[in-house]
């Protein structure tokens, strides 16, 4: 993954209506949700809601899909984890066993994320 495109994940985020909408599409999984759902589930206007999805569709982090007259939206779950492979790639200066004890100090890590195995030289995979 790029830099460019891991900045552009965390610009889409950086707003409090964003972070909440991702958040539940992971939630969501597959099925997704439709606007008016998420509207409705946060609280936001669907104007203001618009909004937010479009920056989030542009940094790649949901996907739309046409069900007649309403969009379903839903979470680019992959683009998530290569975010978080890219943030831990080479995590704790070549010591796995380091990575795996602060992994263990995180409750419900391993419920969502997937085990990522360290070589010797540092580096993480899912």
């Amino acid at each position: 993954m790029e830099k460019t495109a891991v900045l552009q994940v965390f610009e889409a985020l950086s707003s409090g209506v964003r972070l909440d909408v991702f958040r539940l599409l992971v939630q969501a999984g597959s099925p997704g949700r439709v606007a008016g759902e998420i509207a409705t589930a946060l609280d936001v206007p669907p104007t203001n809601l618009s909004f937010h999805l479009k920056a989030l569709l542009a940094a790649g982090l949901v996907t739309v899909e046409q069900e007649g007259r309403f969009q379903r939206y839903r979470a680019n779950i992959p683009l998530m984890l290569d975010t978080i492979a890219y943030l831990t790639a080479n995590c704790c200066g070549g010591n796995p066993e380091e990575c795996a004890g602060l992994r263990a100090e995180v409750p419900g890590v391993d419920a969502f994320l997937p085990r990522l195995a360290c070589k010797h030289d540092g580096s993480c995979k899912a």
